[in-house]
């Protein structure tokens, strides 16, 4: 079975799929659409020499096609709800890029969508099939450092790149910095801890980046920084330290799990995991090798195509979704309640968002 594509938002995260895709047998891309001239260009060299999509300015007429089986929807964050309203007059798979949407009524919206589509509605929490990742949690599956007491993630990094109209540098586009960029971590904390994350306190601010640009007189207003905790309801606590203008950083992720038994390090770009037990400085230290089965490694470290191969299983088994919706709603939630709490000055609790 090879399953079609369309890809709705061409952009770099769109042409990522896409290179993605060309390295898999089982898929084809037939058509792509984007507003933009640039973005649908981008795509036609992403497809070369495999794939000659139609390509469509408006999306929806891509979704108008009866010989498309699934779509990706990777366009700007606050456009991921109209998309989806119209996917849901559909009967197609579609693999919804993260956030899920940008406020807590539009990812309500989708989940009560999704709970009536006949289609599989997958959403593009990739960084869960990263290696390092991946052997991280199960590693903590296996019960590597006993009850997980502590789970510290950190991404150190460059800014946000520029993107196509600048759509990334407003809060209201974006859902702010802690929707748009750290759903992937509280979605990976909530993966490891297994448990229902119930209040998030949250410190940060927009000290470095951005502060000199303007966009039609406006100033960016995203975070740069923040520190998040979160209060797990089996009592694990979860921290995320997170720094844009660090950009000479030795690892751009670095994940830690602490419990009764032992710890746990993982070093991204790196590859590396780090295992120790109790006694003083005793531990070991491995690589962690990709998938062998990874032919497009891309900007995830093969997150995406590994990603993919599961999203196409699942279509042609009749699987359900391994990334739900409820996982997406969850993810962004905490980035909604992590941002409140930097506005509020206050803890918030996950029921109240």
């Amino acid at each position: 079975m090879t399953v079609r594509y369309g890809i709705i938002g061409t952009g770099m995260m769109g042409c990522e799929h896409i290179r993605n895709l060309v390295q898999i047998d089982a898929a084809e891309v037939v058509a792509v659409a984007d507003p933009n001239a640039k973005s649908r260009a981008w795509a036609l060299t992403a497809c070369q020499p495999k794939f000659t999509p139609t390509v469509y300015e408006d999306y929806r007429q891509l979704l108008a096609r009866d010989d498309i089986d699934a779509v990706v929807i990777a366009s700007p964050n606050f456009t991921h709800i109209d998309v989806m309203r119209e996917v849901f007059k559909t009967d197609k798979h579609v693999l919804l890029e993260k956030p899920m949407c940008t406020t807590m009524a539009d990812c309500q919206a989708v989940v009560a969508g999704a709970s009536q589509h006949k289609g599989l509605v997958w959403v593009g929490l990739e960084y869960r099939y990263m290696a390092p990742v991946a052997r991280f949690l199960a590693e903590l599956e296996q019960g590597a450092v006993g009850d997980l007491k502590m789970l510290f993630i950190r991404e150190h990094r460059y800014p946000f790149l520029k993107k196509v109209g600048d759509w990334n540098r407003f809060n209201k586009n974006s859902g702010g910095t802690l929707v748009e960029k750290c759903c992937h971590f509280f979605d990976l904390m909530n993966l490891a801890i297994k448990s229902q994350p119930v209040s998030v306190f949250a410190s940060g601010g927009q000290d470095v980046n951005h502060l000199q640009e303007r966009y039609d007189g406006a100033t960016p207003d995203i975070l740069d920084n923040a520190f998040v905790i979160i209060d797990y309801a089996n009592g694990a606590r979860a921290c995320l330290d997170l720094c844009m203008f660090a950009e000479s950083s030795r690892n751009e992720q670095e994940l830690v799990a602490t419990g009764d038994l032992g710890k746990l390090e993982a070093l991204i770009p790196e590859g590396r995991l780090i295992r120790g037990g109790r006694e003083y400085q005793k531990y070991e230290s491995f690589d962690i090798e990709i998938d062998p089965r990874v032919a497009e490694v891309g900007f995830h470290h093969g997150a995406s195509y590994l990603e993919h191969l599961n999203f196409i299983e699942a279509i042609e088994t009749g699987s359900p979704a391994a990334v739900t919706v409820a996982d997406g709603l969850l993810s962004v939630s905490m980035g909604v309640a992590a941002q409140r709490s930097i506005v509020e000055g206050r803890k918030v609790l996950i029921a109240d968002v």
